[in-house]
């Protein structure tokens, strides 16, 4: 009977790393920047207020992964999953106030709103590496 597990035998391979024929390969990379590239796709249909069946899912998936990204890249000290969790929120979180903001200023519009979003986000990925930054400085003060 042949058993099928995960793990290599030790016949067929030395232990030094994949067996013959195999190539392991981290691909969060590529699912990065495929996701960076959605977004950036659904927020240029969304400025240039394009007719496509795309626009939609795209600029949500921009509206979602925009902020989540940026507040994910200060959590980092969270385990993954309350990362994932905590930034999700804070996407969800930013997009209500802005919409709140824009509608209680009688100033609503689907750019405007795209725009606020982003630069919120962009403030936020900003800022990350400058509170590191000014930790480390302090750190060594003391």
């Amino acid at each position: 009977m042949q058993t099928i597990g995960i793990k290599p035998s030790p016949s067929s391979s030395s232990g030094a790393g994949p067996p013959r024929g195999e190539t392991r390969r981290d691909l969060s990379p590529l699912f990065a920047g495929a996701a960076a590239a959605v977004a950036g796709v659904g927020a240029v249909l969304a400025f240039a207020d394009a007719d496509s069946v795309l626009r939609g899912p795209f600029t949500l998936f921009f509206l979602l992964v925009a902020p989540g990204a940026a507040i994910g890249t200060g959590l980092r000290g969270l385990a993954p999953l309350g990362r994932i969790v905590a930034s999700a929120a804070g996407a969800i979180a930013v997009n209500l106030l802005v919409a709140q903001g824009m509608i209680a200023t009688h100033s609503w519009s689907m750019p405007g709103g795209i725009a606020a979003v982003t630069v919120i986000s962009s403030l936020v990925l900003l800022l990350t590496p400058l509170r590191r930054l000014r930790g480390r400085t302090e750190r060594r003060r003391t």
